[in-house]
């Protein structure tokens, strides 16, 4: 190594030197200014979490309000479908009496009295939502109409619903029970 190399060489280490006594000297700034840094990112990330932990308990309050407003409401679901057997019996047996019975004094007031009763009944289920599904006449709709069979119509549209085999009920908007019905199709 040459004298120049030697001065090249002692000065770039006499460099070298200072900017490692700079960089110390700076280094406390840079490291606490790091940590600020990662300090405040923790905070943000903290800030985040607490906002999106908030938001979920939020939908979670709603969510259990609602399945609580919904159970109160449909809470009588299963025992209406329950007693809508007892309604279409109570039909059947007014139905099942002859007319010139219904005129006979022996059996006018049981008559009057079955009669009655399915008014009452149809008077409770009207008080708690309980509406039979309208289905004569209308387009056969699947979510409220079940076809058991097709009948040959010449004056009913195909698809529509020209015989209620057992009535179909709703409570409030839900379907409790669909209508049993026969179904016009084109006459042959």
């Amino acid at each position: 190594m040459n004298e120049d190399e030697k001065t090249v060489s002692a000065e770039t280490g006499a460099d070298a030197t200072q900017l490692r006594e700079e960089t110390a000297e700076a280094a406390p700034e840079v490291a606490e200014h790091d940590r600020f840094a990662a300090l405040e990112a923790e905070l943000a990330e903290a800030k985040a979490a607490t906002l999106y932990a908030r938001a979920e308990i939020q939908n979670v309050r709603r969510r259990a309000e609602k399945e609580a407003q919904d159970a109160r409401e449909y809470a009588v679901t299963q025992f209406a479908r329950d007693i809508l057997s007892v309604s279409d019996n109570l039909s059947r047996a007014l139905a099942a009496i002859p007319a010139e019975l219904r005129d006979d004094d022996k059996v006018k007031g049981l008559v009057t009295g079955l009669e009655a009763t399915g008014r009452e009944l149809e008077s409770v289920f009207s008080r708690h939502g309980i509406k039979k599904v309208e289905s004569l006449g209308q387009a056969l709709d699947p979510n409220r109409h079940q076809a058991m069979l097709e009948i040959p119509h010449a004056e009913a549209a195909p698809g529509t619903v020209v015989q209620e085999i057992q009535a179909g009920y709703t409570l409030k908007d839900r379907l409790l029970r669909p209508s049993l019905v026969g179904v016009a199709r084109k006459a042959d």
